[in-house]
């Protein structure tokens, strides 16, 4: 059924909130989803169609879409369309596409279409809130599994890496930077390697500014370009 901007939106919410619109086919996922985002996200609109999605993007021109990659309406795209008819707010909305699939050609179309993350339907209220929030300040977001294949679907040949790039790095530091170049959380790069959370968040601020980068997103390609991962 179809969903409009929910009341309130044109107000945008609490002041410093990012804003969402939440695109999916099924009310009782988008009720859970609305429910389990923490309060510094408020959700200025719904949408269960791709051309549903396109009319309330616009209307609502949010920070943050949460878009499903299989929709009903349109010709067939999901995600995709949802993408193609809503170009010209690209520069201003980013797109987290949230699905059950995790099959490759799912992943790497609705990238290729422009979307700046995918996360699977498995992922926790903290875990997406967080996402959005990373999607929102420019940052791509891939859940861990999933990053190999848009890796591997953008990689470019390998490039000459000089030797004194990687000589900045020390040997934790490069097993930091390979973690959350493939899109883990700090809480998981401190699991995976047995650290404090601290600690992590330390060595990322020191990969950035060895290697003169600026975010996350940045990292990411820069270990992509280099066959690092």
């Amino acid at each position: 059924m179809s969903s409009q901007p929910t009341e309130g939106s044109a107000a945008g919410g609490p002041a410093g909130a990012t804003r969402v619109v939440i695109v999916d086919d099924h009310a009782i996922f988008r009720s859970g989803l609305k429910a389990d985002l923490d309060s510094g996200i408020v959700v200025v609109g719904e949408a269960a169609t791709v051309e549903e999605a396109v009319v309330v993007i616009a209307q609502t021109r949010p920070d943050v879409v949460l878009l499903d990659v299989h929709l009903p309406g349109g010709l067939g795209g999901g995600g995709r369309e949802v993408l193609a008819g809503s170009v010209p707010l690209l520069a201003g909305t980013r797109f987290l596409a949230l699905s059950v699939s995790d099959a490759a050609e799912d992943v790497v179309s609705v990238i290729r279409a422009g979307a700046r993350g995918y996360v699977t339907k498995t992922i926790s209220g903290a875990e997406i809130s967080d996402a959005v929030r990373r999607v929102a300040g420019g940052d791509a977001v891939f859940s861990p599994r999933l990053a190999g294949f848009v890796l591997d679907a953008f990689g470019t040949a390998p490039a000459d890496i000089a030797d004194d790039e990687l000589d900045r790095l020390s040997a934790r530091e490069l097993e930091v930077m390979r973690l959350i170049a493939r899109g883990y959380s700090y809480k998981e790069v401190a699991k995976e390697l047995f650290i404090s959370i601290k600690t992590v968040e330390t060595h990322v601020s020191a990969v950035l500014r060895k290697l003169q980068l600026s975010s996350r997103h940045e990292l990411t390609r820069w270990a992509a370009e280099r066959r690092l991962l």
